[in-house]
């Protein structure tokens, strides 16, 4: 099991020195990462997650509830929705939602938002989360307050801390998509679909960020929420599997744990996200994740569970990553297949 431990520091600055073309930009992202806070990602939490939200269900009313919160919370920032796009939504229709195996979904949406960048506006960092959860089975609501309701907090909090930085005249140099996608429950279906038909060309998305379960801990971590699974960093680009452990050892010192990174391992976790939408189409990507617990995909998912310090230092984690991605001088380079 590969850690970053907090002392290994020196070693991350040298890998540092030797890392293809890190960021030029003077402006440190201390003061925006720290808008990220315990108290809003909890107040977002807890209506994303509430019972009104009925468990989020793909295309339910519920689902379509919280989407209108995301945007309303887009709005509140003036964070606009993408540029060459109508509204704040990607409409998925009913069609293809069951085309793979009919399930009787309606018609969803993926929420989308964005930041326009500085200096180099065409190329796109995407950062991401499933918005949807599995509704209500038996009369009981599965909140879904970890899955994923803890990445979908996480997005509005780093759009946030993006959007501070723009208002102060430190945008991001690339422009950054925020996609709250549907329908991954069933099959990562709404990351598919943009995949599909991407709002901006694959091949100026530089890479993808997801955020999926950031808010509890798991049997291995009963001793400390200081850590956080990170998979797929490295399975097509060293630069980002580079880029997220010096942000990380210099911003946030999680304990970076790669067991679940491993092409081996049994849960195939890099397959069950939605990154990997972007990542089979050859776009770096990294996906967040704190692992399984005695709650996963039970009525039991709650926000009152969630450990919120845990969850403010993942989404930081995110943000400062994003910040590097967004702000270097070169893109992500695809290095392995």
């Amino acid at each position: 099991m590969k850690k970053i431990p907090l002392l290994g520091f020196l070693t991350v600055l040298t890998i540092s020195c030797t890392s293809q073309k890190m960021s030029v930009t003077t402006v440190s992202p201390t003061k925006y990462m720290n808008t990220i806070t315990a108290d809003e990602l909890k107040t977002h939490l807890y209506i994303v997650a509430s019972d009104e939200m009925e468990g989020r269900e793909t295309g339910s009313s519920g689902q379509k509830k919280a989407g209108i919160y995301l945007i309303d919370q887009y709005k509140k920032n003036a964070v606009p929705f993408p540029t060459g796009a109508s509204d704040y939504y990607q409409k998925i229709p009913a069609a293809f939602l069951n085309a793979k195996r009919n399930e009787n979904l309606p018609d969803s949406e993926n929420v989308w938002a964005y930041i326009e960048g500085s200096e180099k506006p065409n190329e796109v960092l995407v950062i991401s989360a499933h918005y949807d959860h599995v509704g209500i089975k038996d009369g009981e609501i599965y909140n879904g307050a970890d899955d994923d309701g803890s990445g979908t907090v996480a997005l509005l909090e780093i759009a946030q801390a993006f959007q501070i930085a723009k208002n102060e005249g430190h945008g991001p140099k690339r422009s950054i998509l925020f996609l709250h996608v549907t329908g991954e429950e069933h099959g990562l279906h709404g990351s598919r679909y943009y995949s599909e038909n991407p709002l901006f060309p694959l091949a100026n998305t530089i890479a993808d960020i997801n955020i999926d379960m950031i808010g509890r801990r798991d049997e291995a971590h009963t001793a400390s929420n200081n850590y956080v699974y990170v998979i797929g960093a490295n399975r097509l680009s060293t630069d980002l599997d580079n880029i997220c452990t010096i942000a990380n050892a210099k911003y946030t010192q999680l304990n970076l744990d790669y067991k679940y990174n491993d092409p081996k391992d049994p849960n195939h976790f890099y397959e069950r996200s939605d990154h990997y939408n972007f990542a089979k189409h050859g776009i770096p990507s990294v996906f967040f994740f704190n692992g399984v617990h005695a709650d996963y995909h039970k009525p039991t998912d709650t926000p009152d569970k969630i450990e919120y310090d845990a969850l403010t230092k993942r989404a930081k984690l995110a943000f400062v990553t994003a910040w590097e991605l967004a702000n270097r001088s070169e893109r992500p380079i695809v290095d392995k297949k």
